[in-house]
C-alpha cells in the first residue's frame, strides 16, 4: 500500500446485478459508495418496477451444482466473495429443480433493501447523460443491455468504435391456476432435484406430431412487432433467440431445443411418447406465476395470446406478462478495457455487467463483483492481484479483456462475442482425470469426472488467492 489513500466516494452508474453488487463489495470494503439509478425519473422498455436489481427476463440464475457445472460454480466463488446478489437470491428461492431460481420481486426487495441500509451508500434516483464528470473521480459504468442512448454515445465518442448490439427477449408469464394440469403435469427433466426442489419443478405441456407441426407453422406465419429503423441490422444473441427465429431455423429445431421432449413421462398417458413438450419454471414464491421456458418472442401480444393457446394445457391460460424484445448493447472489450475492467482512453472509468459483454444474470453480478473490488484497491493505492484463470471469475475475466481467437485458423483476427460462463473458457486440465486404480475413463463417466477436476482445482486456487485453506463442496 502507497502513503496516498483516496477516500472520495466511488461512484456507480447503474442499479442493476452489476451495480448493486459492485456498490455492495464497496461499502462492505469500508469504503464510499454513490449509486446512480436513472428509474423512476427514466423508465426502461423493460423494466416494470423502481427496485435495484430488476430481473427483466428469466427468474433462474441456472445450475447450481457446483461440481459439475460452471455457472453452478460462479455461484460458488461468488459466495464465498460475499455476494449481496447470491445472498438475497438464496433468501428468495423458488423450486426449479437443479436450477437456483427466485421470486423476481422479493429478490429485487431484498438487494434493494440492503443498499439502503448501508451506512456507505447513497443511491442517488437520476439520470446521468453523457459521460461521468471528471471530478467524480473513479466511477463504474454498469448501465447494461438497457443503456441510455445519450451514455452509449457519449461512450462511443470517447472510444472512437461503434458498441456491438444484439437482441434480449423477454418470455410470457402464466398464471397457475388457469393451467389445465389433466393434460398438464408436474416433472423435472430426469427427476433431478436441485436447490429447494423436489424432482417436479416445472409443468410440461406435452405435443403430437399433428399439434407440433402446426405450432410450427403459426410461429412462423404470426405477426411480429416491427423492427425500428436501428434495429434492423442488430443480430440476435444465439443464447437468447425468439421463438419465432428457432423456428424459422427449420422444424425440427425447438423439439431439439426448449420443447425437447427427453426424461420426462405423461403420467396421463404414460406408454405414448410426446412429439415435443412446452415446460413452465416457477416464477415467484407463492407459485402463482409461471414463466414458459426458452419462449422469448417478438409475436404482437394478440398473437401470443392465439398461438400459445394452442399448446396443450394452456387453452385457457391467463398471462401476467407477455413477452418481448429489447436491444443489448455491449463494448469490445479485449480492446477497449485493461485487466482491471479499466477503459483505457480514461481509466478512472470502469464497466461492469452485460456491457463488458458477458451474458447472462449471474456473470453480469460477477463482474459487478470483480469492479468494486478492483475500484476498492486502486483508491487504496493497492494491486489486487489477478484471479486465477482456473477459477469460473477468473476465466470470466479473461473472456471479457483478453476475448478469443476466430476458429478459422490461429493467428486470426480477434472475434469478441457476448458468452455464458462454461468450461470452455477454462485453461485445460493439466492431465486427463483418471478412475480407480489409474483406470482410463470413458464418455459420461470421464465427462463428471473432468467437470470434478475443474471444480476442485478452482477451488483450491480460489483459497489460495484469497490466503485461505480451500472448502470443499460435498458430493450430490
Amino acid at each position: 500500500m502507497t502513503d496516498h489513500v483516496d477516500t472520495s466516494p466511488i461512484h456507480i452508474v447503474g442499479g442493476g446485478l452489476a451495480g448493486s453488487e459492485a456498490a455492495w463489495q464497496i461499502a462492505e470494503s469500508g469504503h464510499a459508495v454513490v449509486l446512480h439509478e436513472m428509474r423512476p425519473v427514466r423508465a426502461t422498455e423493460a423494466h416494470h418496477g423502481q427496485d435495484l436489481a430488476e430481473l427483466v427476463c428469466s427468474n433462474s440464475f441456472r445450475s447450481d451444482d457446483a461440481n459439475g457445472n460452471a455457472v453452478g460454480l460462479l455461484h460458488q466463488e461468488m459466495r464465498t466473495l460475499g455476494s449481496l446478489i447470491l445472498r438475497a437470491a438464496d433468501a428468495n428461492q423458488v423450486p426449479a429443480g437443479g436450477a437456483l431460481a427466485v421470486d423476481r420481486n422479493g429478490f429485487a426487495a431484498a438487494v434493494t433493501a440492503a443498499l439502503e441500509a448501508h451506512p456507505l451508500v447513497t443511491i442517488a434516483r437520476e439520470e446521468v447523460e453523457g459521460l461521468p464528470p471528471e471530478e467524480w473521480g473513479r466511477t463504474i459504468i454498469a448501465t447494461g443491455p438497457l443503456t441510455s442512448p445519450a451514455l452509449a454515445e457519449a461512450i462511443r465518442g470517447l472510444t472512437g468504435a461503434e458498441a456491438l448490439a444484439f437482441f434480449d427477449a423477454i418470455a410470457p408469464i402464466v398464471h397457475r391456476d388457469s393451467i389445465d394440469m389433466d393434460k398438464a403435469w408436474f416433472q423435472s427433466r430426469y427427476d433431478k432435484v436441485g436447490p429447494g426442489g423436489t424432482g417436479a419443478d416445472y409443468i410440461n405441456c406435452p405435443m403430437n406430431r399433428e399439434q407440433y407441426d402446426a405450432f410450427i407453422q403459426a410461429l412462423i406465419e404470426g405477426d411480429k412487432i416491427g423492427f425500428k429503423e436501428w434495429e434492423a441490422t442488430t443480430p440476435y444473441f444465439d443464447g437468447c433467440l425468439p421463438i419465432e427465429v428457432m423456428a424459422e431455423r427449420g422444424p425440427e429445431t425447438l423439439r431439439h431445443g426448449p420443447m425437447k421432449p427427453v426424461g420426462l413421462t405423461n403420467p396421463h398417458d404414460p406408454t405414448v411418447k410426446a412429439c415435443a413438450i412446452v415446460q413452465l419454471r416457477q416464477d415467484n414464491a407463492l407459485g402463482t406465476l409461471y414463466n414458459m421456458v426458452g419462449f422469448q418472442t417478438k409475436l404482437t401480444y394478440s398473437e401470443q395470446v392465439r398461438v400459445f393457446r394452442t399448446i396443450p394445457g394452456l387453452e385457457n391460460a391467463e398471462f401476467a406478462r407477455l413477452g418481448g424484445l429489447h436491444r443489448n448493447t455491449y463494448l469490445d472489450s479485449p480492446r477497449l478495457l485493461d485487466g482491471t475492467l479499466r477503459l483505457k482512453a480514461r481509466p478512472s472509468l470502469r464497466f461492469a455487467g452485460q456491457i463488458t459483454g458477458c451474458e447472462g444474470y449471474v456473470e453480469s453480478a460477477a463482474i459487478g463483483l470483480m469492479a468494486g473490488r478492483f475500484a476498492v484497491a486502486e483508491a487504496r493505492g493497492e494491486t489486487l492481484a489477478p484471479l486465477p484463470a482456473t477459477t469460473a471469475l477468473g476465466a470470466l475475466i479473461g473472456h471479457i479483456t483478453g476475448g478469443h481467437i476466430a476458429a478459422e485458423e490461429v493467428g486470426s483476427p480477434r472475434s469478441f462475442q457476448p458468452m455464458n460462463v462454461n468450461f470452455g473458457l477454462f485453461p485445460p486440465l493439466a492431465q486427463s482425470p483418471k478412475g480407480e486404480g489409474g483406470k482410463r475413463l470413458k464418455g459420461p463417466e470421464k465427462a463428471v469426472a473432468k467437470k470434478r477436476a475443474y471444480t476442485d482445482r478452482a477451488r483450491a486456487d480460489l483459497a489460495s488467492w484469497m490466503g485461505r485453506e480451500a472448502v470443499p463442496i460435498a458430493a450430490e
